[in-house]
Order: C-alpha cells, then structure tokens, then sequence
C-alpha cells in the first residue's frame, strides 16, 4: 500500500458548487475509484489560501496503468468536466497533471 498526497487550487468562487458535487459523489465514478485501487481518499480545503488537499492510498502494483484506466472512464471524464473548472492547478505542477503530487516525508502509525 502507497499513501498519497496531492495539492491544487480551488477557484474561490466555486467552492460551493465544488462541496455540493463531493457530497453527492456519482456512485460510478466512486465504483472507478475503488477498481483503480484507490481507498481512503479525503479531500480537504484550506481556505483562505483556497487550497485542496487529497490524500488516498493506493493499493494496486501498475499505478500508471490505473490512473489511464480512470482517465478512460466515460463517466469519470464527465464528473471532471464538472470539477476541473473549480480548480486551480498549481503553475509548479508537472507537465499534463491537474493535481500536483506530494512527497510523504513523514508517518506515525
């Protein structure tokens, strides 16, 4: 199991729209979350700075190969295209990524 961290900015003006589509998640696109091999996924707001925090942990061995089979998902690629003009991606981020990854540099079980 991998734990994973991600950041991005969310759009001050669609932080309602964006807490109303979280809490009624489509039951699809949360049934391609879990055959990604993604559980425990949280996302969290820090506002004033306006920023979303993710964290998920990753169960599978091909996290590439999972992540496309996500990105591949019709019903996914609508639920983004309802979400993605909420955020913000950080201008650091790398290269065809929305969420910018983080590196674990702590843990206490």
């Amino acid at each position: 199991m991998q734990r994973m961290g991600m950041m991005i900015g969310i759009k001050p003006e669609k932080i309602e729209e964006y807490k109303r589509l979280h809490a009624n998640a489509w039951p699809e696109v949360l049934a391609q979350i879990k055959r990604s091999n993604i559980r425990n996924y949280s996302i969290f707001l820090r506002e004033p700075e306006n920023i979303l925090f993710g964290y998920w942990e990753y169960h599978g061995s091909d996290f590439a190969a999972d992540m496309a089979e996500m990105a591949n998902d019709p019903k996914t690629r609508d639920w983004w295209t309802l979400t993605d003009p909420c955020q913000e991606p950080l201008a650091t981020r790398n290269e065809g990524d929305q969420w910018s990854m983080m590196e674990q540099v702590f843990l206490m079980e």
